[in-house]
Order: structure tokens, then C-alpha cells, then sequence
């Protein structure tokens, strides 16, 4: 690798974890939680103008989750966000960058990526901490995986959906139009759509 790839991704990674961390003191559980919108997955369009922002989203979603685990107290059951977040960001990411060519098809990968892996595991974390419960109400799912998944798949993907298109694709075309990214992009055969 060479070494602007490196610190790129290292860039990336700081600022995912970063806005992470800041959407969870703003946020609350809106960027943890049943509910799932964090504002940091915009980032991931960064994806479409370079691959560095493959492991570096991976590696900043690895950091927030691990300090969440600090910060929540969800103790051995957080590294199931460790992992299984950073392997949705991961695969997201790259989708992404795969289909850099169709920006608003490629931004779909981190949609899907999350809409399908977080709320296979979110129970688990959520009924381990002693409760799923839908926000902003009583209604309480505990017991139901089959429903807790099923709402997590809704709402994970409407949440991640709306950033990643309210706030992804207007990042990406604010970068596009800096000539440094315009004459990468013009390298790489992308086309802005």
C-alpha cells in the first residue's frame, strides 16, 4: 500500500469514528439502537471517490463500536457490534466502491449491507443489556426475535437510507466538483449520475 492510500484511510477512519461518537451524544440511541441513523455512515459515499475508504470506514466503525462498548457498558456482548457492524460497513463500502461507476446504485450497498446484518445481531445485543423496546414507545418486542429482526430490517434500512441519500449523495457531488476529486474520478472511469 502506498502510503497516501494508508493515511487516507486513516483519515476516514478517525472521522467516522468521530461524527460515530458525536451522533451518540446528540443522538443517543438513535445512532445505537432499534432504531438505527447514524449520521457517520454519509461518509461512506467517500467509497465512490476513493478505495481507501474501504478499510478506513471499516476500521472507524471498529473504533466507535469498541469505545461505545466503553461508554454503554455492554461488556462481551458489544463485540458483536465490533464485528458484525464492521463487517456491514465493511461490505457497504465496498459495494460501493465496486459500483463507483452508478453513484446512486453503489450507495445502496451500505443501505442493504447494514439493513440486512445489524438486526440479525441487535437483538441479541439489545436483550442482553435487559431490553427491545421500540423507541418512543412501550411497545416492548423481547422474545420475538423473528419481530425484532423484521423491525430492524425496516428501520435500518429507512435510517441508513435516508443518510446515505439526504446526506451520502450531496457529499459526493460537493466533492466531485473539487478538481482533485473531478480529475480522479475522470482517472478511474467514474460517471456522476
Amino acid at each position: 500500500m502506498k502510503s497516501t492510500h494508508i493515511a487516507h484511510a486513516g483519515v476516514i477512519a478517525a472521522a467516522y469514528a468521530a461524527c460515530t461518537l458525536i451522533a451518540l451524544l446528540f443522538l443517543g440511541s438513535l445512532a445505537w439502537g432499534p432504531i438505527q441513523f447514524r449520521i457517520s455512515e454519509a461518509l461512506c459515499a467517500l467509497a465512490l471517490v476513493t478505495p481507501a475508504a474501504v478499510p478506513g470506514l471499516t476500521l472507524g466503525c471498529a473504533i466507535a463500536n469498541i469505545a461505545n462498548i466503553v461508554i454503554s457498558g455492554t461488556g462481551a456482548l458489544g463485540l458483536l457490534d465490533v464485528v458484525f457492524g464492521s463487517l456491514a460497513t465493511f461490505a457497504g463500502a465496498l459495494f460501493t466502491w465496486k459500483m463507483r461507476r452508478h453513484p446512486l446504485v453503489a450507495l445502496a450497498g451500505p443501505v442493504l449491507a447494514n439493513a440486512l446484518i445489524v438486526p440479525a445481531y441487535l437483538p441479541i445485543l439489545l436483550m442482553g443489556a435487559g431490553f427491545y423496546t421500540i423507541p418512543f414507545t412501550a411497545i416492548s418486542l423481547d422474545g420475538s426475535w423473528p419481530l425484532m429482526y423484521l423491525f430492524g430490517l425496516v428501520t435500518t434500512g429507512a435510517g441508513e437510507a435516508v443518510v446515505m441519500y439526504a446526506l451520502g449523495y450531496p457529499l459526493y457531488r460537493s466533492l466531485s466538483k473539487t478538481h482533485i476529486v473531478r480529475q480522479g474520478l475522470a482517472e478511474l472511469g467514474t460517471t456522476d449520475k
